[in-house]
Formats: structure tokens, sequence, C-alpha cells
């Protein structure tokens, strides 16, 4: 699987603590690690603060990964381009929160990437992650446990 942050996510830990808690991009990406560990898949995370950065490394994830995990950030509420992206390269993929975008501001509330995700997980901090990861690993048959 591959797990792609989006733009601001690299702050994390500093940026707005009271909105995203302390955990840094490498507790995540740690706690991804272990949970992949546990499910008994294999799991590349990266980071990108480009639109079209996010938008090749989807295109490189068809053929090479089963299921993408994605946290598109500010990309979410407008970037037709990454919601074009998903739905090119047909690979089951989930859009992550770690907050509910739903309860904070309006324009938060609006995802165009979420018509072409089999699902959206948010408002469980970092759990998010994990969570769409158990999802994906059930849905493909790779879970170990």
């Amino acid at each position: 699987m591959l797990v792609i942050h989006g733009p601001n996510l690299n702050m994390l830990g500093v940026r707005e603590p009271q909105t995203y808690g302390s955990r840094t991009l490498a507790d995540i990406d740690a706690r991804i690690a272990s949970e992949a560990s546990e499910l008994g898949i294999a799991v590349r995370c990266m980071q990108c603060n480009s639109e079209g950065g996010i938008v090749d490394a989807l295109h490189a994830a068809r053929g090479s990964v089963d299921a993408i995990v994605i946290n598109p950030g500010a990309f979410t509420h407008y970037a037709y381009a990454v919601r074009d992206a998903i739905a090119s390269i047909g690979l089951p993929t989930i859009e992550v929160h770690i907050t509910n975008t739903s309860a904070r501001e309006e324009f938060r509330a609006r995802s165009v990437v979420a018509a072409v995700c089999v699902g959206t997980i948010a408002g469980f901090g970092i759990e998010s992650y994990t969570l769409a990861l158990r999802a994906l690993a059930g849905a493909l048959g790779t879970s170990a446990n």
C-alpha cells in the first residue's frame, strides 16, 4: 500500500497543535509501519506539498501497489487534478483526515476526492490512518488477522 500525506502535513507537531495535536509526521509514519507489520502488509509513506507531485505519485502507484491511503490536506476541497488521478488509476483508495473536517470551517466540509474513493475516515487523529489500513487490508484479503 501507499500512504500519501498532502500539503502541510510535514508541519504536524508545530502547526496548530490545538487542532492537529502534538504528534509529528514521523510519529504517524511509525504508527502506520507498526500497524502494517501487524496486518502483514507492506506499506510505503510519502509526503508532498505540491498538487503535481501527488498526481505523479498516484500515477506511479498504478501497477506497483494494491491500494492507496491519502490525506490530501487542503487539496481535498479543490484539487480536481488529484481527484481525476485517483479516478484514473483504478486502485481502491481511502481518504483520511486527522480532524473531523465536517465539523470545522464551512469550506472544509466539501471534498472533491470523496466521490472517487471507496471511503473516508476522519476525526480519529492519527488512528484515521490505521483504520484505513485495516479497512483496505480486509477488503483486499491481505490481513494477517
